[in-house]
């Protein structure tokens, strides 16, 4: 279990580093800069977690494999950028995934310590917007999570899925349905325009 988490931490990591890059780059910011926004979009929801669940100091700032992967992202963003623009929509394809891997790493490792499985699925939902949310307001923008697209919404129910399998004594696939799940609400919310219902005032 030790080895899973750490694992999926570590990609999320990246895929998220990557994500906060790209805006980066695409806003023009320099190498400190796209390397701030590439850590920032990368630790802060497994920071925000750890905080919660008392796993201090967080892992994100005790491991210096967090770092390493983070800036490593950063730096394949910033002098390879044009391969990563080649792929559609680059930074909400990676944000899905880092959404996908840290909502269920979030989740897995509240439930490691020892947490209710709904607040669980509810930190795991934390872990996977908190990284999303920096780097928006770091760019200048309404975070993703506060817009009409699925967003909190696919990463609570990857996370939920991943308490399921916990409490139905199936982790392994409970972790691999809640990845395909969140990811999969992500990728429609993008490409299919799934939203939900929007606040119209008079």
């Amino acid at each position: 279990m030790q080895s899973l988490l750490l694992s999926l931490d570590l990609v999320g990591t990246f895929v998220f580093a990557l994500s906060g890059a790209t805006a980066g780059v695409k806003r023009e910011m320099d190498l400190f800069g796209v390397l701030v926004l590439s850590f920032a979009a990368a630790s802060a929801g497994g920071i925000a977690r750890d905080v919660l669940i008392g796993a201090v100091p967080p892992a994100a700032v005790s491991d210096w494999r967090y770092l390493a992967v983070a800036t490593l992202a950063g730096l394949i963003t910033f002098f390879w950028y044009r391969p990563i623009e080649n792929l559609r929509s680059p930074v909400q394809i990676f944000d899905a995934a880092g959404l996908a891997l840290f909502a269920v790493a979030g989740t897995q490792k509240a439930l490691a310590f020892h947490l209710h499985p709904a607040m669980a699925a509810l930190l795991g939902m934390l872990t996977g917007i908190g990284g999303g949310m920096a780097r928006d307001i770091l760019c200048a923008q309404m975070p993703a999570v506060l817009r009409s697209e699925l967003y909190a919404v696919a990463a609570l129910a990857g996370a939920i899925v991943t308490v399921l399998g916990y409490l139905a004594g199936m982790q392994s696939v409970g972790v691999a349905i809640g990845l395909v799940l969140c990811f999969g609400l992500r990728l429609m919310a993008i490409f299919r325009g799934w939203r939900l219902p929007v606040a119209r005032p008079h």
